[in-house]
């Protein structure tokens, strides 16, 4: 019986157009990862762009449109174009000066302390001390404070009638203040609420800041016989310079928009209004009374964009104060 001799299979060559296919899969996987390396790192940050535009940028857009327009809070659909009016309305009343004026004396006499007091106590923190987590919280606690809640305990604080720092100083015979009537002392008392709640907030951004100061500059500055002030002085301060611009501008945008304590310092009607005679109104109370109380949604607005114009004006003079500060430095 014949048998045949078994053989491999012919070889069958590759059909035509597979190298072809190959490549162009290849062209086409490295144009997909080039538009991967490109496109992913917008992908990453799209969602905060879009949601600060929802929320950031169309309100603000939108505020600025309501500024050239006379619309009431009765009638949002009905609104008439009249240009700069309403700038031109709050930049020639008194009381909106008034409130300018306010503002800033609260937030000179609210910041300086609380940053000098904020630094000091960072100092000492920075040392090591037991239980300094205890410590740490404790410093903190203020903070996590309402504001509503600090306003209120506060406002019995400084009652004229009855309240505990009266109460002290009638006793060591100093006589009784009304606190929130007088020109000096309704601000006095704003700025000790401003003053505690934020103190803690800012010493523990020095206090993240001193420890991220190299320990070699204490130990030469020791080695060359600098006292713990002078250490302070040459070594602290200079390292902190960064951080102490950025407490002065957070400090300098919340005192701007200061609205809670004012408000509650007296409640009601004299609260809203800032007073019997405005003796404290801040730029926000002034827009709340605009807005809220009058419905004049108009004025209201330009009074927001005149507070982003003097924040902006504020941010740049930091700004110069700055760089001459690390030019003189230098």
């Amino acid at each position: 019986m014949a048998t045949s001799t078994p053989t491999r299979d012919t070889y069958a060559p590759p059909p035509r157009g597979s190298k072809q296919t190959s490549a162009g899969r290849q062209k086409w996987r490295s144009r997909l990862w080039r538009f991967d390396d490109k496109a992913s790192p917008y992908a990453y940050i799209a969602p905060f762009f879009l949601v600060f535009g929802a929320f950031g940028l169309y309100p603000l857009i939108y505020t600025g449109w309501i500024a050239m327009h006379r619309v009431e809070m009765t009638g949002l659909d009905q609104m008439q174009w009249v240009g700069w009016e309403n700038f031109s309305k709050i930049l020639q009343d008194d009381e909106f000066w008034t409130a300018v004026s306010n503002t800033f004396l609260i937030g000179v006499m609210s910041t300086v302390p609380q940053l000098l007091v904020a630094l000091g106590l960072a100092h000492l923190l920075n040392y090591k001390l037991r239980a300094s987590t205890f410590w740490r919280t404790i410093i903190l606690t203020p903070y996590a404070t309402s504001v509503a809640s600090a306003a209120l305990v506060f406002a019995l604080v400084f009652r004229a009638d009855g309240g505990l720092l009266n109460w002290v100083l009638h006793f060591i015979g100093l006589g009784d203040t009304d606190w929130a009537n007088g020109a000096w002392t309704s601000k006095i008392a704003i700025s000790v609420i401003v003053i505690w709640r934020w103190t803690g907030y800012n010493t523990l951004i020095y206090l993240a800041a001193m420890q991220a100061v190299p320990t070699d500059l204490y130990e030469a500055a020791s080695i060359d016989g600098a006292s713990r002030w002078q250490q302070f002085r040459k070594v602290t301060i200079p390292s902190l310079r960064p951080t102490i611009l950025f407490t002065i501008v957070v400090s300098t945008i919340g005192s701007m928009q200061l609205f809670g304590e004012p408000l509650l310092l007296e409640g009601g009607t004299t609260g809203a209004s800032g007073g019997t005679e405005h003796q404290y109104e801040t730029l926000s109370i002034y827009l709340y009374n605009y807005g809220w109380n009058l419905g004049h949604l108009g004025p209201a607005a330009a009074v927001a964009w005149a507070m982003l114009a003097l924040l902006l004006i504020i941010a740049a003079i930091n700004l110069l104060i700055g760089r001459f500060v690390r030019k003189s430095a230098a």
